[in-house]
């Protein structure tokens, strides 16, 4: 097996054959596992995972290159439809590695499972007696998962919070929970049910238990990201002033921050459809993040004293790299062997490296060219691939069309009929 590497120079201009050997040679993947990635799951196993299930569909999976972690490289698989994404990212990637790539963190993979009690007459007393029975109430969620505690996880302590709601005062039990390499959904809302009769019981004559749920906003579960991309790379000093100044308009207007954090979860989000984890999960948790406060971007950038633009993500991940879809998807699988992540929280990094290097992405074209014109040149091969170009075809429509900036089916038509008289 050839030496591992990210750094796969011309890999886009490769057909999808070529690109499926090399990433075969370098994940080491079977006939199997290559057929996974070009037919998906039978219809069988689709039946399943959901309910009434006629069929599938499709999304494209792309690999983004050039992304060195923590002095490791990675292969990165993406699916999404969104034409530019994975090239964004992965040119991003290559002026992030100049600088010796990104340098991340995370925490421990801990999720909350909330407890309500409503209808309170006396929270400090649902308190006290909560209190009282701590560790009868984290040991009766442990009972419900002998694997999770065997490898480190299981409930590690309790918060409790009171709220002034419009329907009074809620008291609110939080169990934190170490899912180790799970996103831990399931985990985390059995621990929540079977404590619930305790938790009654502290609540007795003073109010009642109502929902039991996991909280997508992980704030126990973040992960972090940070990388510095040489000014002269980007096409100059005056490029990372303007940089900065864009970042200054999503920190100012919740409207354009909307869009900027859409961005970096078209990384995200193609990450984890990739690798079968919950893009909504996480979606929610990330926006909700970024709102605690006023709402803000997920990514910050400045100029360092050198003239570089250094950027730093962070916000919460609940992905893992077992249970669920992870292990019900093949493409799932093959996609994780892939990466090569040994945890969830490696999966975790390397989701919100990807994340910073695609907004960087998007402001850069942002500020240098506008959105459209690298959007637009890619789009153009669908509409032209629409149209009915083929081989070599697809490519002199496109361009066309790219170029007059005037990319449409009718038009598309229109260059295939000319090319094809000439």
């Amino acid at each position: 097996m050839p030496e591992r590497t990210s750094e796969l120079s011309g890999f886009y201009k490769l057909t999808p054959d070529k690109r499926q050997k090399t990433v075969r040679e370098l994940a080491d993947l079977t006939d199997e596992e290559i057929s996974v990635l070009i037919s998906g799951m039978e219809l069988s196993q689709a039946n399943r995972m959901i309910e009434n299930v006629i069929g599938m569909i499709s999304l494209p999976i792309g690999i983004a290159t050039n992304f060195l972690i923590n002095g490791k490289d990675y292969l990165v698989p993406m699916a999404l439809e969104e034409p530019s994404v994975v090239a964004a990212a992965s040119n991003m990637a290559k002026v992030a590695r100049a600088n010796g790539g990104f340098h991340t963190s995370s925490d421990e993979p801990v999720m909350i499972g909330q407890i309500q009690i409503v209808d309170v007459s006396d929270a400090g007393a649902i308190r006290q007696n909560i209190l009282n029975r701590k560790q009868e109430i984290i040991d009766k969620a442990n009972e419900q998962d002998s694997m999770l505690i065997k490898f480190g996880g299981g409930t590690k302590d309790i918060e409790i919070r009171t709220l002034e709601t419009d329907e009074g005062v809620m008291v609110i039990v939080h169990l934190l929970v170490d899912c180790r390499d799970a996103m831990g959904a399931n985990a985390v809302n059995t621990m929540a049910e079977a404590v619930t009769p305790i938790i009654e019981e502290c609540a007795s004559g003073n109010g009642r238990v109502l929902l039991r749920i996991i909280s997508n906003l992980a704030t126990h579960r973040l992960a972090r990201a940070q990388a510095v991309f040489d000014k002269n790379m980007l096409g100059g000093e005056h490029v990372v002033d303007d940089i900065v100044k864009a970042y200054a308009f999503a920190c100012a207007d919740p409207y354009r921050c909307s869009t900027y954090n859409k961005g970096i979860m078209n990384g995200i989000d193609a990450v984890i459809l990739a690798t079968g984890n919950d893009f909504r999960a996480v979606e929610a948790g990330a926006h909700s993040y970024a709102a605690l406060s006023w709402y803000k971007p997920l990514v910050s950038w400045k100029k360092n004293s050198d003239g570089d633009l250094e950027g730093i993500i962070e916000l919460p991940i609940a992905a893992g790299i077992i249970g669920g879809a992870t292990s019900s998807n093949p493409a799932a699988k093959v996609s994780l062997k892939i990466l090569g992540v040994k945890t969830a929280r490696e999966l975790a990094e390397v989701m919100v490296s990807v994340g910073l290097a695609q907004n960087l992405g998007a402001l850069r074209a942002l500020v240098a060219e506008g959105i459209q014109r690298g959007h637009m040149s890619l789009h153009a091969r669908n509409i032209a691939i629409m149209a009915g170009a083929e081989g070599e075809m697809i490519d002199k429509v496109a361009a066309i069309m790219a170029e007059e900036r005037m990319v449409r089916p009718e038009r598309a038509k229109e260059i295939l009929d000319e090319l094809r008289g000439g």
